[in-house]
């Protein structure tokens, strides 16, 4: 009886989801005894008169789901490659660059001059086309993913200014809007419901496809997938390709939240907040087998820790410090090494109090 105690305690810390859950009860009790305030949730109005809700949690399920939604695209580029994206921040960039120069033409219009669904299939296809140059360098050219996706990291926002003469355009009719903020009638962000469409899409398609095998078979060992009839670089490619992607579909929230671009702010370091959450949801950054929607709970708790230090004047500046810290104690508790200690050693309480409790 005690050693299948023992037995489930242990795989309790080998399961993967014990580190995000684990930030994820701290972060929920730091919080409550600082200040339980911080779970309130208020039903208000907008300055359109629609009903809204507000709160700190509103606010992470609202940003956190840009980074929910790039986590899922990361999450394969990870597992397949073994590296990671660097660039996704540059190409939201210019996947809003691109919406905005068809919906605005050459300059600010108080019409749309194109459909939105026009504009975002434009930007699909331009952020999937520099996923593609990224997994082209990767699969074929055999260059490190962070190396090779440093050439966009560096030009991307440049590339994005340039689609639009360096101007900045805006779209005037209020229902671009409603991406990036609320639907009217409709008191939660809009941003959430896209995440959920995403994560149902990529539920979908790794059950009804053999894509998540096939990512972290050529994650796993890419001579020996290689030697049973799958081709890694046409995989490989393909992940790069489902991030541009999502690259696109974080473009359209991000520039429907202020109708317009700031080619130099817009996403700035969410890369890292990407690879973070991948991190956090116990995935190896070195490849191989995932679990996405530990990558997803990572994002949102990324999001957590940011509005966390929000709350408590943490200035932005000092944000990527605290963010490092993270970082460490994830590779640290990540090690097999650590996991095996920890459970030794409450495996080994354990016995020593039945072994006190029988005598």
């Amino acid at each position: 009886m005690n050693k299948r105690k023992s037995f489930s305690f242990s795989s309790i810390f080998r399961n993967q989801l014990i580190i995000p859950l684990a930030a994820l009860v701290l972060l929920v009790l730091f919080n409550l005894i600082m200040d339980p305030s911080f779970f309130k949730i208020t039903l208000g109005q907008n300055s359109l008169g629609n009903p809204v809700l507000s709160g700190a949690l509103i606010t992470i399920l609202d940003n956190g789901s840009e980074l929910a939604i790039l986590a899922i695209g990361m999450t394969l580029v990870t597992a397949a490659s073994g590296g990671q994206d660097i660039s996704v921040g540059a190409n939201v960039a210019i996947a809003g660059s691109v919406m905005l120069r068809i919906l605005c033409g050459r300059g600010d219009s108080a019409e749309m001059q194109a459909p939105v669904i026009v504009a975002f299939i434009a930007a699909c296809i331009v952020s999937m086309l520099f996923g593609a140059f990224n997994g082209v360098l990767v699969a074929y050219f055999k260059i490190q993913p962070m190396v090779a996706t440093l050439i966009l990291y560096t030009a991307g926002r440049s590339i994005a200014a340039w689609i639009n003469n360096n101007e900045l355009p805006i779209v005037n009719d209020p229902s671009f809007g409603y991406f990036g903020g609320f639907i009217p009638g409709i008191p939660m962000p809009t941003p959430f419901f896209i995440a959920v469409i995403c994560v149902i899409v990529i539920t979908l398609v790794l059950k009804f496809t053999t894509l998540g095998l096939y990512t972290q078979s050529v994650g796993i060992n890419e001579s020996s997938s290689k030697l049973n009839g799958l081709n890694p670089q046409v995989i490989k490619l393909l992940t790069f390709v489902i991030l541009g992607l999502c690259v696109a579909v974080v473009g359209l929230i991000k520039v429907s939240r202020i109708s317009t671009i700031n080619y130099s702010v817009i996403a700035k370091d969410i890369e890292m907040d990407a690879i973070l959450a991948v991190a956090l949801g116990g995935n190896a950054l070195s490849g191989g087998k995932f679990n996405m929607y530990a990558s997803i709970l990572g994002a949102y708790i990324i999001q957590f820790l940011t509005t966390t230090l929000y709350k408590y004047k943490v200035s932005a500046d000092a944000l990527p410090a605290y963010k490092a810290i993270v970082v460490i104690l994830l590779v640290v508790f990540s090690a097999p090494t650590v996991r095996e200690w920890m459970s030794k050693t409450f495996n080994n309480l354990k016995n020593n109090n039945t072994k006190k409790e029988v005598a």
